[in-house]
């Protein structure tokens, strides 16, 4: 039996213009993200959906080491621009729903385990370089998201279960 190659996926929302899904794939592959495969959300999510505009499938804690790895420090600054010109909501059109004024993040999605890390536009420096060591078998339920109070990410559900 041979082992299908690695592949990260991006699951962009309708919204993301082309230049930004170029922008997107070029950010990964600076980052050394396996071969990227780019495919857009059909109009109808469910309702318990996290409301992100872009949802990455890799395999995330070697993506993740990878991050702090000196080699890839011009592409780890490229990578937060990206996540935040992604993130940030365009001007809306007058008379727009208010969803489409609110920020919506990027969500980091491993492809072994299904475990979401949610990246917001607005995350301090602190936060991404706690994501370059961050052991995803500290977490059996996500999403994670960074908590600034406490400077560390955290998955509420897991501590609600204990």
């Amino acid at each position: 039996m041979t082992d299908a190659p690695l592949r990260a996926e991006l699951l962009l929302d309708r919204e993301v213009p082309e230049e930004l899904r170029r922008e997107l794939v070029a950010a990964f592959g600076g980052l050394g993200a396996p071969p990227v495969r780019v495919r857009q959300t059909v109009e109808h999510r469910g309702a318990a959906d996290i409301p992100w505009i872009v949802l990455v499938s890799l395999p995330l804690q070697a993506f993740l080491s990878g991050l702090g790895a000196e080699a890839v420090k011009d592409a780890y600054g490229a990578f937060k621009g990206v996540v935040r010109k992604t993130a940030r909501p365009a001007s809306p059109e007058p008379g727009a729903p208010d969803e489409a004024r609110t920020a919506r993040p990027i969500v980091l999605q491993d492809a072994a385990t299904g475990l979401d890390i949610v990246l917001e536009p607005d995350l301090p420096a602190e936060a991404y370089e706690r994501l370059t060591v961050l052991d995803l078998t500290e977490f059996a339920v996500g999403p994670v998201h960074y908590d600034r109070d406490r400077s560390r990410w955290r998955s509420v559900l897991d501590e609600a279960v204990g």
